[in-house]
């Protein structure tokens, strides 16, 4: 066999369907695809992202060069949406999770042909950290089924065990944390550690939450989304 890796990362595709099936968020992008970004004025821009400056994990301000050469400095405030390409490994991982994230509440406010050519999705984005309440730009992990309910990458969360080749994580390393929001409300952090306490109370709407998941598993957590989402 001439790629021994190739054919392990193609075998252990099934077991990353089951670990989880948010989008694996991504940290690096590609200066020489082309980035779709629209701002708070409506304004839409379409060239390359030249580089981007995080501050704890967020994005800060991003440096832009649309098709006719024209450079921006934009601030994360400044953007409503953007859809980036990634890049190196960051590209594999999402390649291999958007091919087992098909689902039956697609949102229709979403570009399906970019996300089905695997483009990184960010928004701005009300979050709720500790008292304050912050307007964020923030990476959205399931574009596809957030009608009702949207998860965000929290930068800072930690990850379970995963199972990698070739550096490359296969399956398994859940996040312990994601930023959620229900119904367009802001942000709030969620956290595998204090899931079960507040799984009645987070999908309170739902009455049949209870009796569909008598045993509540942080692993389960996009099942919990799509069941709820049908309830509402």
């Amino acid at each position: 066999m001439k790629n021994p890796i190739i054919f392990i990362l193609m075998a252990l595709i099934g077991l990353q369907a089951t670990a989880q099936e948010l989008l694996s968020p991504s940290f690096t992008f590609s200066h020489k695809k082309t980035a779709y970004i629209t701002l708070m004025d409506g304004t839409e821009l379409k060239g390359n992202v030249d580089k981007i400056k995080r501050e704890k994990g967020l994005i800060e301000e991003i440096k832009f060069v649309d098709g006719s050469g024209k450079k921006y400095k934009l601030k994360a405030g400044d953007v409503k949406e953007m859809y980036l390409p990634p890049s190196g490994v960051d590209k594999l991982s999402r390649a291999m999770n958007i091919a087992n994230d098909a689902r039956k509440w697609n949102n229709e406010s979403m570009n399906s042909d970019l996300l089905n050519k695997n483009y990184v999705y960010f928004e701005n984005a009300q979050v709720k950290i500790k008292k304050k309440e912050l307007t964020l730009l923030m990476q959205l992990l399931n574009p596809t089924f957030s009608k009702s309910v949207k998860v965000y990458h929290d930068p800072y969360a930690k990850e379970t065990a995963s199972l990698g080749v070739g550096g490359v994580k296969v399956a398994g390393g859940d996040a312990k944390s994601y930023f959620i929001a229900l119904n367009n409300q802001a942000a709030f952090k969620l956290t595998k550690k204090k899931y079960k306490e507040e799984f009645l109370l987070l999908w309170k709407t739902c009455g049949q939450m209870k009796t569909s998941f008598p045993d509540i598993k942080w692993t389960e957590l996009t099942q919990h989304i799509t069941t709820f989402t049908d309830c509402q």
